[in-house]
């Protein structure tokens, strides 16, 4: 029978995720296993995936504890979504950077709010993974936990069990692309690879025609670039789009967050780059989606047994079903990427079958485009090995080459913020030495 676990089950995912492994055909039956330290959002999750299973008419079983090692034994599926810490270190994250002029729009998973949150995150998913060698050796590890990765790189170094990391961004951005050309999404080609967040669509045709000259003319109307002004202004010097929103994006790279005029210019509203924007509205959105969730579970809102566009269930019926499908994973280099570093984590085009996730070989990225993967792969090394070698240097010096601290502040500026960020986050990191 099939088993699938679920850790961090109060996440926001878990209801499409769980949709989804329910619309699976031919897999009528098996077990999802919910585990969260939160007792109280982990009963809202049980009752939230008990009551899709009866719209689904299908005759699964869930299981739910806040000890994972009661649940998880036998799975062949774990499933990362926590949050370590989050809603108690978000203003920190936000707040005390900008006091040294580094603006952030989102702060998950580069710069200040990255780092951080990567050493909140970290030890407490490797104690996760060690019962997880323990009690489902056999299981793959789909992470969706950002910063993806930063978790995709100390589970490949730390284990054996394979690891996938999971994101949307390269189906988001395929359909938006599409949609900015103007083509049917079904008749569109591409070609792309990078880093989770940075993958860069080096090819994109329609019909054998390149399509980016078509996107060129097309933002010389303004509306249209509003609409993703970082990415559209990254693609008209650097040739390439990129996988991940103009917010999230403009935290990557030195160009677009270092000065308030370039904000102004560039990072408009919401999501494409407004300042403090997840510290802002993420408690509300949590808030907001457990709230739905009960009224689903009242009976006053619908819950709607619609395909989401994650890849968890793709894969799981892929390696069950053995039929062979595509997917973009985030998974060991090993030389997928000849000009990005061979122990990091890169995303690429991924064949999925009984033998599992297998990466597909990618070649060379334009080498301006791969300079600029391999700073975040810097950092992501750096703050991986903070941990795994208990290094509060190796800490400070990965948020010395994070691309936009390092465009905002000198050295010592980035020392300084760094230890008021440590110190406010004491009770949320073990002490590094």
């Amino acid at each position: 029978m099939t088993k699938i676990s679920i850790i961090g089950a109060g996440s926001a995912f878990t209801q499409d995720i769980a949709t989804d492994i329910l619309l699976i055909e031919g897999i009528e039956g098996g077990t999802i296993a919910l585990v969260d330290i939160d007792a109280e959002r982990l009963e809202i999750a049980r009752k939230l995936v008990e009551k899709i299973i009866e719209l689904s008419g299908k005759r699964w079983n869930v299981i739910a504890s806040t000890d994972r090692r009661e649940v998880i034994g036998g799975s062949q599926f774990v499933i990362n979504q926590i949050e370590v810490g989050g809603l108690q270190t978000v203003r920190y994250e936000y707040e005390i950077p900008l006091k040294y002029g580094v603006n952030q729009c989102i702060g998950d998973t580069l710069g200040p709010g990255g780092l951080f949150k990567t050493l909140r995150t970290l030890p407490s998913w490797m104690d996760i993974i060690r019962d997880v060698e323990d009690l489902c050796p056999d299981s793959t590890i789909l992470n969706y936990t950002n910063p993806m990765s930063a978790v995709t790189l100390l589970t490949s170094r730390v284990t054996s069990i394979p690891v996938v990391g999971l994101c949307h961004s390269i189906q988001n951005t395929s359909r938006q692309l599409a949609k900015y050309a103007g083509v049917p999404y079904e008749d569109m080609q591409w070609r792309a690879g990078g880093i989770n967040h940075m993958s860069w669509f080096v090819e994109l045709t329609h019909e054998g025609k390149d399509l980016y000259p078509v996107l060129r003319d097309k933002i010389q109307n303004p509306d249209l670039l509003k609409k993703d002004p970082v990415r559209f202004d990254a693609m008209k010097y650097l040739g390439a789009f990129v996988s991940e929103s103009s917010g999230h994006f403009s935290e990557y790279i030195p160009y677009y967050r270092k000065r308030q005029s370039l904000i102004d210019k560039h990072c408009s509203t919401g999501y494409n780059g407004a300042t403090g924007y997840y510290a802002d509205n993420w408690p509300i959105w949590r808030k907001e989606n457990d709230e739905k969730i009960v009224k689903q579970l009242e009976g006053s809102l619908p819950i709607e047994l619609a395909p989401s566009n994650e890849y968890a269930a793709i894969i799981i019926e892929a390696m069950l079903k053995n039929e062979p499908k595509v997917i973009y994973g985030n998974v060991p280099n090993e030389g997928l990427i000849h000009n990005l570093p061979g122990d990091g984590i890169v995303e690429v085009a991924c064949m999925v079958d009984r033998n599992g996730v297998n990466p597909c070989r990618f070649g060379s990225l334009p080498e301006h485009l791969a300079a600029l993967c391999r700073s975040n792969m810097a950092f992501f090394d750096l703050a991986v090995g903070a941990v795994l070698n208990n290094d509060k240097e190796m800490a400070r010096h990965a948020l010395m080459v994070d691309p936009l601290s390092a465009a905002v502040c000198s050295l010592d500026e980035i020392s300084g913020m760094f230890e008021e960020l440590y110190e406010a986050e004491r009770d949320f990191i073990p002490v590094l030495k």
